[in-house]
């Protein structure tokens, strides 16, 4: 069976190769982020419980580029269900903050730490101004230390749905272990940056069921803007900008 080409973007490339999902890297893409992210992804299986494709091979293709061979897991992402079912987004909601705990729940204490990581990408931030980037980090310092297992790219784009509404988890390569609330605030921004009304609904649902101030989880708001900063997204700009300077919340 010839590979079918899933997605591609400006780094890689995804394929289908009977039921494995093939992820192919450009060429010159750094070998030690090729090997991290299979790391990361094995460590997390390891743990159990968590429903997530199986790593099957690290490769060198024909043409020299890296490649990660998974399981196929059929189904559709959380983000199409949405958009083919409107009237059922509030329980896809629901369902995709009871799963975001369920995660939480979980510690994995061989992953990098969420703090340390975060402190990285703020310290090499040139747009930072000395000012901005000694108050982001002194906040930063100053946050609870919290060793649950954060996904860190948790959204419904990475939520695949089987026909039986098994849901399976994807993309861990940014997984950490740290504080909840901040893995939450980067799931609200990652909404924000494209629907406002299901990032507020989202953002009630984890307060309401952990007991969780929504200020807590807001002050973390500037800090994920600023490590979201790093990817040097141009449509993401003008908002993850304005959070930088935001010192308290109501």
């Amino acid at each position: 069976m010839a590979r079918e080409l899933i997605s591609k973007n400006a780094t890689k490339s995804v394929y289908r190769d009977g039921d494995k999902a093939v992820k192919v890297f450009c060429k010159g893409f750094p070998k030690a982020e090729v090997l991290n992210e299979a790391l990361i992804s094995a460590r997390v299986e390891a743990i159990g419980g968590i429903n997530i494709p199986s790593i099957q091979a690290v490769s060198v293709e024909e043409d020299g580029c890296w490649s990660i061979t998974r399981d196929y897991i059929e189904g559709k992402t959380l983000t199409e269900l949405m958009k083919e079912k409107p009237d059922k987004r509030d329980e896809y909601l629901n369902q995709m903050v009871e799963l975001q705990l369920m995660i939480h729940s979980k510690t994995c204490p061989l992953l990098n730490k969420l703090k340390d990581k975060m402190a990285r990408q703020i310290s090499e931030m040139e747009e930072l101004d000395p000012v901005n980037r000694y108050d982001l980090l002194t906040r930063l310092d100053s946050t609870p230390k919290h060793i649950k297992l954060c996904h860190g790219d948790f959204q419904p784009d990475n939520i695949i749905v089987k026909e039986d509404g098994t849901m399976y988890v994807v993309d861990w390569v940014h997984a950490t272990q740290g504080n909840a609330s901040a893995d939450v605030a980067r799931t609200y921004l990652l909404f924000c940056l494209t629907d406002q009304a299901a990032a507020e609904k989202y953002m009630d649902l984890f307060c309401e069921k952990t007991g969780t101030a929504k200020r807590y989880v807001q002050q973390w708001l500037p800090l994920v803007a600023a490590a979201q900063l790093t990817k040097k997204r141009p449509e993401e700009k003008e908002l993850l900008q304005s959070w930088l300077n935001v010192c308290d919340y109501q």
